[in-house]
């Protein structure tokens, strides 16, 4: 039986997803499995991508649509429905079923690392994926900060980041696509003279390997880990899902 899957954000000029199940397929011998990419310019092309391919059993969803994605959604797993973010869809008998699965990929490659200094953590950005991060620190006992480009009830701005902050906050996670490839000049802008051993600095971008921000950290003795592991377990994670029922 023919079955395909699919990745929808934009842009989608590099692809993780569509090499890492495209080479399972052909490890496994699913000769009738296929894995495409759809760049939609908006969300609200999703009904014509689904009505265009007939075999899709399952999406993956990346920026910006994690969020958008939640009202074309006919269910939604406990963890959707509490953080309104959703990176995994299943298609059955015409409904779409949402799930996360980057709350597994970040909390199993972040804790291998994680010591029990690092009890507070500075989570950058306010996208989808730094909604997952927030339920995966909510459900570690770890306290955060978000921290975004203005200032809001909600979160601080980069600009109140200062040693006294750093010295407290040792665990700190980059959920913005700042430094990934082509851009691989740009990093968060804080002040990294005061990052030090103590830190634990996670970047969810995979590309590059070592982004300007965790190079950064690297430079001053901080424990650093990139995205690739993550992507690898959450896509995994979709595979379980689209194939439990």
């Amino acid at each position: 039986m023919i079955k395909s899957y699919g990745l929808i954000g934009f842009p989608l000029s590099h692809s993780f997803s569509k090499k890492y199940f495209t080479e399972k397929f052909q490890r496994e011998s699913l000769i009738e499995y296929s894995y495409e990419l759809f760049p939609i310019a908006s969300i609200d092309l999703l009904p014509d991508i689904l009505k265009k391919n007939p075999t899709l059993a399952g999406l993956n969803v990346t920026i910006p649509y994690k969020e958008q994605v939640v009202r074309f959604l006919d269910k939604s797993s406990p963890v959707v429905e509490e953080i309104g973010a959703c990176n995994c869809i299943m298609i059955k008998d015409g409904q779409l079923i949402g799930y996360n699965t980057d709350v597994i990929g970040f909390t199993k490659s972040l804790e291998p690392k994680l010591r029990t200094t690092h009890k507070k953590a500075l989570v950058l950005g306010t996208g989808g994926a730094a909604k997952a991060v927030h339920y995966s620190l909510r459900q570690k006992g770890i306290d955060f900060l978000q921290v975004s480009r203005s200032r809001s009830d909600r979160a601080i701005a980069y600009d109140d980041i200062d040693q006294q902050l750093l010295k407290e906050y040792t665990l700190i996670i980059n959920t913005t696509p700042l430094g990934m490839h082509p851009n691989v000049d740009q990093a968060p802008d804080m002040p990294y003279q005061f990052i030090g051993p103590d830190h634990y600095l996670f970047d969810l971008v995979y590309n590059p390997s070592q982004t300007k921000f965790l190079a950064e950290g690297k430079a001053r003795g901080a424990e650093i880990e990139n995205g690739a592991e993550m992507l690898i377990i959450q896509a995994e994670a979709s595979w379980d899902i689209w194939n439990s029922q």
